[in-house]
């Protein structure tokens, strides 16, 4: 058995919690950008494109996370594509956000009253102008909250990329325990770290929910 202080122990995760962290910003912005695309197929005049974006977010929203990690680190090296534990992580954590994303925004775009498509148009808008200046800013307000509540959601999903052998904060703690045998010590730490970075934005969700009712 390895000799490890409670410094050392915590040291050791902090420096791990680091990629917990960059992966949650990275899966995130990604899946803000690709969710904002499959928004607007979700909206889509187009028929194709509104049943694409459907079965587009059916598919990453009725599959387990884990699965679709499976399927890109171990199925994409069968078809000739080497992926690394990182851009794993990375790709399908950012594919799930975005389905997640788009369907939490397609709920603010849906909830505004069609007086404000009439108002756009009205003032000479075109379809894109009316989303960008109209439409688009005011559902972002409405579902800021349920888009920060997902992202605490995403930095606990985050674990799962340890099962793929990325080095975040549960296999780094996984591994110290191995060596030290002290669970308690280990994961206690680790569940302080998670409360640590969710805690705060949970509170924050809770403040943008109670600011969007007293509208």
């Amino acid at each position: 058995m390895i000799e490890f202080t409670f410094w050392d122990i915590a040291r050791n995760l902090l420096l791990a919690a680091r990629w917990t962290v960059l992966l949650s910003i990275v899966a995130f912005t990604g899946g803000a950008v690709v969710g904002v695309a499959i928004l607007l197929a979700r909206i889509s005049k187009r028929n194709w494109l509104r049943r694409g974006a459907q079965y587009y977010i059916g598919l990453f929203q009725g599959t387990p996370l884990l699965m679709q990690l499976f399927l890109l680190f171990f199925g994409l090296p069968l078809l000739g594509f080497r992926i690394e534990a990182w851009t794993t992580a990375v790709l399908g954590l950012t594919l799930c956000a975005s389905a997640f994303l788009a369907e939490i925004w397609r709920g603010g775009v849906q909830s505004l009253p069609n007086g404000q498509w009439d108002a756009g148009s009205s003032l000479g808008l075109h379809y894109f102008a009316q989303l960008r200046l109209v439409i688009l800013p005011q559902a972002f307000a409405i579902t800021r909250a349920p888009t920060v509540g997902f992202l605490v959601q995403l930095i606990k999903s985050t674990a799962l990329t340890s099962i793929i052998g990325f080095e975040e904060l549960v296999r780094t703690s996984n591994a110290i325990n191995n060596a030290t045998f002290e669970p308690f010590t280990v994961y206690g730490l680790v569940a302080l770290i998670y409360f640590v970075l969710c805690y705060p934005l949970t509170r924050y969700t809770k403040k943008l929910e109670l600011r969007t009712a007293q509208r």
